[in-house]
């Protein structure tokens, strides 16, 4: 095998990516957004978000040209998570052009409130219909072209989705805060990640980890770490630990004259007393956005080699 040559197609494909990164730079956020109501979690959004991006940038060189690139992301997210459903054995329902009597049921509707509701009330298919119709402003034709139906299903699904969010149950909200950890080694983590210890923190793993930072860079033994990610030191930041959309994670919090920015934010899984792995979302933009907002901080826009200003 020649190593040279790997390394010049991943230097490639690095350069690849930053280029994709300034074209879709202006849709990101709709499409985090969209992964999230669609999947009902802003984790699982994540995650379909990130897969979206890998499928896009993979299969690319399949095309001959792509005139609208917005609508190229939002189906490879939808049929990606269709796919998904299917196979966790989920209903995916089928979309009727029955039609039903026409009504404004915008009057009284808050479709921003009704987005929460979206994934427990409706099947995949249809909630995609709705957030690309409704939230996303794509035209009936466009949608019937992602989700593979007709325009005069899309409406009839469109008003009857409306109907049913009329009546739908108040939305329950939890608020986020601080905790502390009883896991002995996640303690330790963050004490080791305080004080910048390198070797004190990569103790920590097991000697096949799996340290990613999402849409950045993957290293899955302890040297790659320690001669990668980690070659410069640790920033050595305040850091915190809250629950984040029901999820432990520590946060990262970088000083400003300005107070406490967020610099990154972590979660990491522990068996056997080691950290198996460990995911950092320093390089996901929408992401870090909305977990600042869910957190009441700010996020921290210029954090080499990131500037998000």
């Amino acid at each position: 095998m020649d190593e040279q040559k790997i390394n010049q197609v991943i230097e490639l494909s690095r350069e690849f990516q930053k280029e994709f990164e300034t074209v879709i730079a202006d849709l990101g956020e709709g499409l985090w957004n969209y992964c999230r109501y669609l999947t009902g979690s802003p984790w699982d959004g994540e995650d379909l978000y990130q897969e979206t991006m890998l499928k896009t940038m993979g299969s690319l060189y399949q095309r001959w040209h792509v005139t609208n690139l917005k609508s190229y992301l939002y189906r490879i997210a939808t049929n990606t998570w269709i796919d998904h459903c299917r196979k966790e054995k989920r209903i995916i329902g089928t979309l009727s052009e029955e039609d039903i009597p026409t009504a404004d049921f915008t009057d009284n509707l808050d479709l921003e409130e009704a987005l929460e509701q979206l994934f427990y009330l409706f099947t995949p298919r249809q909630t995609a219909v709705f957030l690309l119709k409704e939230i996303f402003q794509f035209n009936a034709a466009e949608v019937a072209s992602i989700v593979r139906t007709t325009p005069g299903a899309v409406y009839a699904t469109t008003r009857r989705m409306k109907e049913k969010l009329k009546d739908k149950p108040e939305r329950l909200t939890s608020k986020t805060k601080p905790i502390e950890s009883e896991n002995q080694v996640i303690q330790t983590y963050l004490k080791a990640l305080t004080h910048g210890d390198v070797e004190g923190l990569l103790e920590l793993f097991s000697d096949q980890p799996h340290y990613e930072a999402s849409l950045g860079f993957l290293e899955t033994t302890k040297d790659e770490i320690r001669n990668g990610s980690m070659q410069f030191g640790l920033p050595r930041h305040k850091v915190e630990q809250y629950i984040l959309w029901g999820r432990p994670v520590i946060v990262v919090l970088a000083e400003s004259k300005n107070g406490l920015l967020i610099h990154d934010i972590q979660y990491q899984e522990v068996e056997n007393g080691k950290i198996v792995l460990s995911r950092s979302y320093f390089f996901r933009k929408e992401f870090i956005f909305a977990a600042s907002k869910e957190l009441g901080f700010t996020p921290q826009l210029n954090k080499p080699p990131l500037n998000w200003e």
